[in-house]
């Protein structure tokens, strides 16, 4: 890896119609290759990636506008999880706020499918992470027929609008599909099944999803190219490689961050006079 090197190109679709199945779920781009260098390049990125989130979180506190916001969606077993722990977690967690989105609830099936999400973004200063997100409605929905195909047409387009307000909000969306192949799938699910402490993650109902999977990568193409924008891009992350999908991702959001191009906000007190009072200050009995 090179400092020329740019995930964000090497990792976006090509434009027009997007043909996963061209992409190698396996391949490696902007990595030689190695897991163990690819581990310890991930270790590297961290204090950066860490020190970059923090002036973030310091530009919020001092009323700046900026937020990111890293969408992760993938079919079961590509490693969102792995992720959040792999990558996410080298960042403070005191300015991340991670959201999980499972099946709607009675209450947020009475709104727009956008009223549930809207109430998890990031606030100015903070790195929110949605592990799945608004997508499922144009995903699972266009699957499994839970909305008439005019909906899922209105949704891509709603969803554009939606993304590009985020964006002159402030907020820089890193939008990402974890690319994993049907045999890796198989292999993670039956790793799952050999462990005792894996058991809870396994639901015999991902078989049902995945006799699907041919349906779930058409409706990944057609998503990704419908909303694959210049303020909101897709990024096609191979994950059959965990490590490759953990440094990838780890890039993504430390090249966004450093596209923020944040110093640390400027003291809003004297300085000096602030060390003149700790200087003279009685801890017993207040000022002097």
């Amino acid at each position: 890896m090179t400092a020329e090197d740019d995930y964000s190109a090497l990792l976006s679709p090509a434009a027009g119609p997007v043909d996963l199945a061209a992409i190698a779920t396996d391949a490696t781009p902007g990595s030689d290759g190695d897991k163990a260098a690819g581990e310890a390049e991930l270790v590297g990125l961290g204090p950066e990636l860490a020190d970059l989130q923090e002036r973030l979180f310091a530009h919020g506190k001092a009323d700046g506008r900026h937020s990111v916001l890293l969408v992760l969606q993938g079919m079961d077993t590509s490693g969102k999880g792995g992720t959040l722990r792999s990558t996410v977690g080298l960042m403070g967690p005191q300015g991340v706020r991670i959201t999980s989105f499972k099946a709607p609830t009675p209450e947020e099936l009475e709104h727009d499918f956008l009223w549930r999400i809207r109430r998890a973004l990031p606030t100015p200063g903070y790195v929110g992470v949605f592990d799945r997100s608004h997508y499922e409605d144009v995903l699972i929905g266009r699957v499994r027929s839970l909305a008439p195909p005019e909906e899922i047409e209105r949704r891509y387009d709603a969803i554009n609008a939606f993304e590009a307000e985020l964006a002159a909000a402030g907020t820089t969306i890193i939008k990402c599909m974890l690319h994993i192949s049907p045999e890796e799938q198989k292999e993670r699910l039956l790793a799952r099944l050999d462990d005792p402490s894996k058991h809870w993650k396994y639901n015999p109902g991902d078989l049902a999803e995945r006799s699907l999977w041919p349906a779930y990568q058409e409706a990944y193409a057609v998503a990704i190219e419908r909303t694959h924008t210049d303020v909101a891009p897709w990024h096609v992350v191979p994950a059959d490689r965990k490590w490759y999908r953990n440094l990838a991702i780890g890039h993504l959001l430390l090249e966004a961050l450093r596209g923020l191009d944040l110093a640390w906000p400027t003291a809003d007190f004297d300085v000096a006079e602030e060390r003149r009072r700790l200087a003279e200050e009685d801890p017993l009995g207040g000022d002097a």
